[in-house]
């Protein structure tokens, strides 16, 4: 009797035992799951935003109007390490659009190393966020043009992105900024056309608090997706000679913000030059002016001169979402593959949410 009563002491406490251990150690894995999934939440950075609206267009004694969903994008900032990082884009509208990851070799941003698919250099609006500009149909018509945003039909649609190798950093407490890139020049999710690589390099420098002076060059070789309106002496499949340079400003206050720029290309024989300048001006609590006037020569050669000008409202109700509205007009316009002097009207209006969320303080 005593005997088993023994025996049962005996396994009641080791089972007691056992079961301490096991919850202990449930616990330190629990606890170890909580810290791992706390440090991935404090490294990882989510943001996100959408533009779509409304557009009215009178062009060639014809009206029309239609909805568009004009970019949803989504992107991922992952900090591996204090120096180590990695950035995913997609657009639910369109394509994946960005990915690569970023090296940071000194203790300062002098010297930052990028491998990837990113924005290219070129101009002062192209490295800029759609949801930071201040004309709806966003940029510039030479950076549109120039920087494979979707107007030249040699590089189609490549939303001034590129795959390549990029040298980054800034210098004098931020005063000095410089970039060194080596891209395939065909545009993003695709193999180089040709066996030339394009180099691009960009200079920035702040004087004074809210100037920023810039200067951008590109020398490279295109191999064209398609024939265009603008440069009939090159055809789809030919590599031709592509380089770019602009000089700019950007200044930016509490009582306005104005940024312009001059724009020079050369597509093989082809040359196109022009300028702008957009700004915006606050009126009332969130409630601005924006403004904007641009003039590009797509060819000079063929006197493809075009003139816009915009005017508009926007307001910021939330942050970084805004509701806009604005009036467009073009002095000349492509229909059917053929470029026209004739006047184009459009009235625009766009939603814009942006989401933002992180951890990292």
């Amino acid at each position: 009797m005593r005997k088993q009563f023994f025996k049962e002491a005996l396994l009641a406490v080791a089972l007691a035992a056992f079961s301490s251990t096991a919850a202990m150690g449930q616990q330190s894995e629990q606890k170890e799951a909580i810290d791992w999934l706390k440090d991935v939440a404090d490294r990882v950075a989510l943001h996100g935003y959408a533009q779509g609206g409304f557009n009215y267009t009178h062009q060639n004694a014809e009206d029309k109007g239609t909805f568009e969903l004009k970019r949803i994008l989504f992107w991922v900032d992952a900090r591996i390490t204090d120096r180590w990082s990695f950035l995913f884009m997609h657009d639910f509208s369109n394509v994946v659009q960005e990915y690569y990851t970023d090296y940071r070799f000194t203790n300062n941003k002098a010297l930052t190393v990028r491998l990837g698919q990113f924005k290219n250099g070129v101009s002062i609006e192209n490295p800029l966020s759609a949801a930071a500009m201040e004309a709806i149909d966003v940029y510039s018509e030479g950076v549109t043009y120039l920087t494979g945003c979707g107007s030249d039909p040699l590089m189609g649609v490549q939303y001034g992105r590129d795959l390549g190798l990029s040298i980054f950093g800034e210098t004098n407490d931020g005063k000095f900024r410089y970039e060194a890139q080596v891209m395939n020049g065909q545009g993003i999710n695709k193999k180089d056309g040709n066996k030339e690589k394009d180099f691009i390099g960009r200079l920035e420098y702040r004087p004074v608090k809210g100037l920023n002076l810039v200067a951008t060059g590109q020398i490279g070789r295109g191999h064209a997706i398609a024939n265009s309106p603008y440069n009939p002496d090159i055809h789809e499949g030919d590599n031709y000679k592509r380089n770019r340079w602009t000089v700019g400003f950007d200044y930016k206050s509490k009582d306005f913000n104005v940024h312009g720029e001059y724009l020079e290309g050369k597509d093989g024989c082809a040359t196109s030059r022009g300028t702008y300048v957009t700004g915006a001006v606050p009126l009332y609590k969130g409630l601005e002016f924006v403004g904007s006037y641009d003039f590009f020569n797509f060819n000079t050669s063929l006197g493809m001169d075009q003139h816009k000008a915009i005017a508009g409202l926007q307001y910021w109700f939330f942050k970084k979402c805004r509701f806009q509205v604005q009036y467009v007009y073009k002095s000349a316009y492509v229909a059917n593959g053929v470029f026209n002097h004739g006047a184009c009207h459009q009235v625009m209006a766009q939603m814009q949410v942006r989401l933002d969320y992180s951890k990292k303080k």
